[in-house]
């Protein structure tokens, strides 16, 4: 269990989890702690059946600037040893995108500014992505003499194709809110002002959906490109075998039959 951050704001309401990142004099730049706190979080909206959306988003001028290299040495101690990094990416960078991937609700990010370094690759974890006309995506890495981390190189080639992840890896230069979405990496653009209106009502919509049939779904969608056809096949034949023992598949096929709406209760 981790100990809750002052510097991370957490509510649920009408079945959304609203997680805030609230240190907005650093453009909310990422300390051990929070990145600790949001990956507990996560879990738990995971794991509650009263909890069917996620929204994540930041207060200020920033999202997630990334990791804050200013908090102290990635070592244990004052000298570093072979193997301090990687495991400190294991059990830190990767550990926090890798909750993200595998919420099995859905995670809306709503961008409100600068995602940079790892808040970049916190935003393109995450199932959608919304952004306000402000914001902007980093691939800062570059700037600071560093290999991209925080599963950087896994995602970007997903969504937009090796050759475009490799142009913002190399040079690191800022895309625009409208760029972003021209490449494929943000859902959509709104004015600054609609963001957390609209993250609130993409919130709703899904948290009124077959929350079990949207978490086999993502699955499928997030390992469709780590395998061959005959293994995507069979994980889909066996989700949707799954599928059809809830509650909202049998309301889902008995709505259509007395022609109505369904509703779901995420069972």
């Amino acid at each position: 269990m981790t100990v809750p951050e002052p510097s991370i704001r957490h509510r649920t309401d009408r079945q959304v989890s609203h997680i805030t990142l609230d240190r907005p004099e650093t453009l909310n730049a990422l300390t051990p702690g929070m990145r600790d706190h949001l990956i507990d979080l996560l879990a738990k909206a995971s794991a509650d059946p009263d909890v069917r959306a996620v929204v994540l988003t930041g207060t200020g001028r920033g999202f997630c600037a990334g990791a804050d290299l200013r908090g102290g040495s990635t070592t244990t101690g004052g000298e570093r040893v072979a193997g301090d990094v990687s495991r400190t990416l294991r059990l830190g960078a990767q550990r926090l995108v890798g909750a993200v991937l595998d919420c099995e609700k859905p995670v809306i990010a709503a961008v409100n500014g600068t995602a940079a370094g790892l808040g970049a690759h916190l935003a393109f974890a995450c199932d959608l992505v919304l952004a306000s006309e402000s914001a902007r995506f980093i691939e800062v890495f570059v700037r600071r003499g560093l290999v991209p981390d925080g599963g950087g190189a896994y995602l970007l080639p997903r969504l937009i194709g090796p050759r475009r992840a490799k142009e913002l890896m190399f040079f690191g230069d800022a895309l625009t809110a409208p760029d972003a979405e021209r490449l494929g990496l943000v859902n959509r653009v709104v004015p600054d002002g609609e963001l957390d209106k609209t993250a609130r009502e993409w919130a709703a919509r899904l948290a009124a959906g077959p929350t079990r049939a949207l978490a086999l779904t993502k699955q499928l969608v997030n390992t469709s490109l780590d395998g061959d056809r005959a293994a995507a096949f069979a994980a889909e034949a066996a989700a949707q075998e799954i599928n059809m023992t809830t509650a909202d598949a049998q309301e889902g096929v008995t709505s259509f039959v007395e022609r109505r709406e369904p509703r779901f209760r995420g069972r």
